[in-house]
């Protein structure tokens, strides 16, 4: 069997479409955090230069409420005492729109241009916000307060590269952090896929191996999980593959030989007759012609009868039956036989009435299937007993022999199909198979009881329908 071409690897594909979605999760995330952090960082820096412009903003209009019209010594004083001068600007700007007050000492050009001034004066709230930067590449931001009774404009004015630092810095962290844990899938992901790819490309390989006839491989299971639950799935069909083979083979050898034995006897004796004109060899011949012929047709029912176990067409044509009456006529077409091979057959049949709902045909095979295993695996001058017995709602026939019995070891599988105990013996190994198959279908049980040298006991249960 070719190995399939453009067949991509199952834990490749759900390791990249996993590995993918955290990237972009983790990717969505730092973005997040970036506009998280620098919105805080933006606000915390708004929030205090504006803290810092109302507070002056209070100085002057209390001033102003003391003083009338005389109010531009306490804003020189204030911006030039300005505190925060090292971190921020703050700046005068009068009702012109000019700065004409600065805490650096420099006021700017006339076209300097101060967006978040312009915003207070179209506000209704007298304030106004700007983030930008300077032409000198420098970011900043401002906020500007407008005196509502003056007019005066109070404008802080703060660089943003130190916030601006700390900002990269923190995202620079959070993108470290993604990084390692995007890793830490990597490493995790790729262990992962190796401890369920490897296991399952060696069923694969070994499954490769059964397929093409080695019936001897096997897998090693170390692992307890689901994997190693699969492996030992695999080795018990591998098994279960291997008897199944071993029985096939067996089989095959036994009925090749068991259809030799009588073919050779019939083709034989067929060209003695054609050749010889004698009464005596012609009848002698067509006596061992039929006989053959008649065994032939049991293997090739047998075998019929198991092709329709398996394929699930096996049926029962019931009615109520005397099963006792049905267990006699088996022994009386059966004695006759068994005298011929030296085995005594006896029948103790029980007096009471035993009515079973079966098929008479089907009944009568499984009986004269035991009765002739009995006889075959029989000792010259040995015994054969079939007992019959009703108890309760079931009756249990026995048939007993002292014959060469079954050793332990072959007990447990006298009923597995193609099995023989004996292989010195003529049969097909399927006939006590198809018996048990027959009384299971009639919802009863088969059972062997043997010691070996000492003999065997089969025992056939079966429901009653009347007492």
């Amino acid at each position: 069997m070719s190995k399939p071409r453009g067949r991509s690897s199952i834990a490749a594909r759900w390791f990249l479409n996993s590995f993918s979605i955290v990237a972009v999760l983790l990717v969505i995330i730092d973005i997040g955090c970036y506009f998280f952090v620098r919105n805080y960082y933006y606000s915390a820096v708004r929030q205090y230069i504006e803290t810092q412009a109302n507070i002056i903003a209070g100085v002057v209009d209390r001033f102003y409420e003391q003083s009338g019209s005389d109010y531009s010594d306490e804003i020189i004083n204030s911006v030039e005492q300005f505190e925060k001068k090292n971190y921020a600007e703050l700046m005068a700007i009068n009702r012109d729109g000019r700065v004409y007050l600065s805490s650096s000492g420099f006021t700017p050009a006339e076209s300097y241009d101060m967006p978040d001034y312009i915003s207070a004066r179209l506000s209704d709230s007298l304030t106004g916000s700007y983030v930008g930067d300077l032409p000198g590449g420098e970011k900043f931001m401002a906020f500007t307060v407008i005196h509502s009774a003056t007019g005066i404009g109070i404008r802080i004015v703060t660089s943003l590269d130190k916030t601006d630092a700390r900002i990269i810095r923190l995202s620079l962290e959070i993108l470290a952090v993604s990084a390692v844990i995007l890793l830490l899938l990597l490493v995790l992901g790729i262990t992962f896929i190796r401890s369920i790819v490897h296991p399952i490309r060696r069923v694969g390989a070994t499954a490769r191996r059964l397929a093409a006839g080695d019936f001897s491989v096997r897998i090693e299971n170390e692992r307890s999980d689901e994997i190693g639950e699969l492996c030992d799935i695999f080795n018990y069909m591998a098994d279960e593959l291997e008897t199944s083979e071993n029985i096939k083979n067996e089989f095959i050898s036994s009925v090749s030989h068991e259809l030799r034995t009588p073919l050779t006897a019939i083709k034989g004796w067929s060209e003695t007759i054609d050749e010889i004109d004698d009464p005596e060899t012609r009848k002698k011949g067509m006596k061992i012609i039929n006989k053959e012929t008649e065994r032939l047709s049991e293997m090739v029912e047998e075998l019929l009868d198991f092709s329709r176990i398996q394929n699930g067409h096996f049926s029962l044509q019931r009615a109520n039956l005397d099963v006792i009456a049905e267990v006699s006529d088996a022994v009386l077409v059966y004695e006759e036989r068994a005298r011929m091979e030296g085995i005594t057959l006896t029948i103790e049949e029980s007096d009471e009435l035993a009515i079973v709902f079966g098929d008479k045909n089907r009944l009568r095979q499984v009986f004269i299937n035991i009765i002739d295993n009995s006889v075959k695996y029989g000792k010259k001058g040995g015994h054969t007993t079939v007992s019959t017995a009703v108890s309760g709602d079931s009756i249990r026939i026995s048939f007993a022999d002292d014959g060469v019995g079954i050793s332990e070891d072959d007990l447990p599988r006298i009923k597995e199909k193609f099995y023989k105990a004996n292989n010195t013996v003529r049969g097909s190994g399927i006939g006590l198979a198809v018996a048990d198959e027959i009384i299971r279908i009639h919802g009863g049980s088969l059972d062997v009881s043997s010691k070996l040298g000492e003999g065997t006991t089969v025992s056939v249960t079966l429901p009653l329908v009347i007492k």
